[in-house]
């Protein structure tokens, strides 16, 4: 390849935000260059890793609208109801998808198939050039446009640089962009649970003391388990025998499906909450967790970042038809501001909630769970906080609306 290639823009990461926005820009004629430390093509075929992800109704539209939603469909579970339970007790909310009359609500789709889709939908795509594994050994922004200098001595030159490497991004740290961040104490256990007995489509999240417990069904009978603990006992769990971490598991979990079965491995995470100051910087702008990162108690990170990817690309497609540089600051702009309410929502509400909820202080227990009921009984507000989980709320992407980028 030659030296200073030119494109629109450069992707830095190769995790499923950044590849779903190389899919959607190549996709609509701009020329897109993907920079990721690792190999690619030998993600695929690694070995189950446990991890699954919750995608809303309006991130499946993306990712239809993209093409690559008909690879993942058959692997897809659909989630038909969710319960919102506070420990034991009887008070709960209700979700069903049958109120709405808009289908599931999401489905719940194993990571590794999701990438399976998104790297198949890569092969061959005409405007797209994957630098990985590739190490980025300089990056300057200028009035005009951006360069990128590799490892091995390629250059690469562009309008935009994306930055799609995670919460600790470097990119977003070397362009000065402060984020407003904390730790919890808790640590989330993750793994994959096979039961005796179907779960109807039902997906759970009990609140707990220590922090959330959401049983997530995916296909047949297994769900997928995030589990907040305490960060102290969390290493402590994860280091029991395969008997001992299923009785703890079990004493959760409860018995409503049966016998349970860890299926591979478990693993855990720390637990936190960030969020960058701005969203853009001169030549720069910020998808997925480099531009914020939320508890998973929602099951709503990868969906925050899923409407960050169709917005950008929105405002980029758009530039692009018209002949403008996409790049612009006036551009970016327009992105910051649409993707900065729906961030700050939901990292104020789940921030939220944890705090409601991960306690055993009896007035608050109370109040809580009144609140549940009352909203359980409330049918239209109800349907909004459905429609929300669903990503069909606000000023909606094309892509997240069915419609083409």
């Amino acid at each position: 390849m030659a030296r200073g290639e030119s494109f629109d823009l450069l992707i830095l990461g190769g995790g499923l935000i950044g590849l779903t926005l190389a899919r959607a820009l190549a996709r609509a004629g701009l020329g897109v260059a993907l920079i990721e430390h690792r190999e690619l093509e030998t993600t695929v075929e690694d070995a189950y890793d446990g991890r699954a992800s919750a995608i809303a109704a309006g991130s499946a539209r993306i990712l239809e609208g993209i093409g690559v939603w008909p690879a993942m469909a058959d692997e897809a579970e659909a989630i038909l109801e969710i319960r919102v339970v506070d420990g034991d007790r009887p008070l709960f909310l209700h979700y069903d998808h049958r109120d709405l009359g808009q289908g599931p609500l999401g489905h719940i789709v194993e990571n590794r198939v999701t990438r399976k889709a998104l790297l198949a939908g890569l092969a061959g795509q005409a405007n797209l050039a994957l630098f990985a594994p590739a190490s980025l050994d300089a990056l300057e922004r200028g009035a005009l446009g951006v360069s990128a200098r590799l490892a091995d001595g390629r250059e690469l030159r562009a309008r935009l640089v994306v930055a799609a490497d995670g919460r600790r991004s470097t990119t977003r740290a070397q362009a000065g962009i402060e984020t407003v961040e904390w730790r919890y104490r808790q640590s989330a256990i993750v793994c994959t649970v096979a039961h005796e007995r179907p779960h109807r489509g039902i997906a759970i999240e009990r609140f707990l003391p220590v922090g959330p417990f959401a049983i997530l069904p995916m296909t047949g009978n297994r769900c997928s388990l995030v589990w907040a603990e305490d960060e102290v006992r969390a290493p402590e769990i994860l280091a029991l025998d395969d008997d001992g971490f299923t009785a703890e598991m079990r004493a959760r979990f409860g018995d409503f499906l049966g016998e349970l079965r860890v299926v591979g491995p478990r693993w855990s995470y720390p637990l936190g909450l960030s969020n960058a100051k701005r969203y853009i910087a001169p030549r720069l702008a910020l998808v997925g967790d480099a531009a914020h990162a939320i508890h998973p108690l929602a099951g709503q990170g990868l969906n925050l970042g899923l409407r960050g990817v169709a917005s950008l690309a929105e405002v980029l497609v758009d530039a692009h038809r018209l002949g403008l540089d996409i790049g612009a600051y006036d551009r970016l702009e327009r992105y910051e501001r649409w993707r900065r309410f729906d961030a700050l929502t939901l990292v104020t509400v789940t921030d939220g909630l944890n705090r409601l909820f991960s306690n055993d202080i009896a007035p608050v227990r109370l109040t809580r769970d009144l609140g549940l009921a009352a909203v359980n009984r409330m049918a239209p507000l109800k349907r909004l906080f459905m429609r929300h989980a669903m990503g069909l709320v606000g000023e909606i992407p094309r892509l997240a609306r069915g419609e083409p980028l």
